[in-house]
């Protein structure tokens, strides 16, 4: 859990600098990572914002999609979303001395907003989006995306329905691998 969700911040051979568990958890990461850019499903979703975000574009609807993930949780988990938050920002305290400094500088921000469980309200998505329109000095225009989201919710929703399963399937697969 953990390599997974810092695996970005780690570059390179790097990763291997860390224990095997994390290991596995960064390259699974990366799997996904390149499952996802080139899904047919993602690209059709990254279609309807190319025009006004261009590069940025896969970063929003990684947002949007996890969004949907935040917001549908039962679904996906028996552990409610907030109990899961509150669990994870522990486990990322309890081994703060291996994050990397890019994941150290954003847990303040991440426990803050709870990120993990507001993205699955427009408030907390236009929150998160401000916040990385402010980090790209404005260039990115990711707060204009929430009324994207909202403009095309149910295709964006109909996109990750699809993409989702695959992406379960595809992360199952790759784990019994690792």
């Amino acid at each position: 859990m953990l390599g997974n969700f810092f695996a970005d911040a780690i570059r390179g051979n790097k990763y291997k600098n860390f224990s095997l568990e994390i290991q596995k958890g960064i390259i699974l990461h990366r799997n996904i990572d390149t499952f996802t850019d080139q899904h047919k499903i993602v690209r059709i979703s990254k279609r309807r914002l190319h025009e006004r975000y261009r590069h940025y574009d896969g970063v929003i609807i990684d947002m949007f999609y996890d969004h949907f993930l935040a917001k549908n949780w039962l679904d996906f988990s028996s552990i409610p979303l907030d109990i899961f938050s509150s669990n994870f920002y522990k486990l990322l305290h309890t081994n703060y001395e291996i994050l990397p400094e890019k994941t150290k500088e954003m847990l303040p921000y991440l426990e803050r907003y709870n990120w993990l469980y507001n993205y699955q309200y427009f408030e907390g998505m236009e929150q998160v989006l401000n916040g990385m329109n402010r980090r790209t000095k404005g260039v990115s225009q990711m707060n204009l995306a929430i009324n994207d989201l909202k403009e095309h919710y149910q295709d964006f929703k109909n996109d990750f329905d699809s993409f989702f399963k695959e992406l379960i399937e595809f992360t199952q697969h790759r784990i019994t691998e690792l």
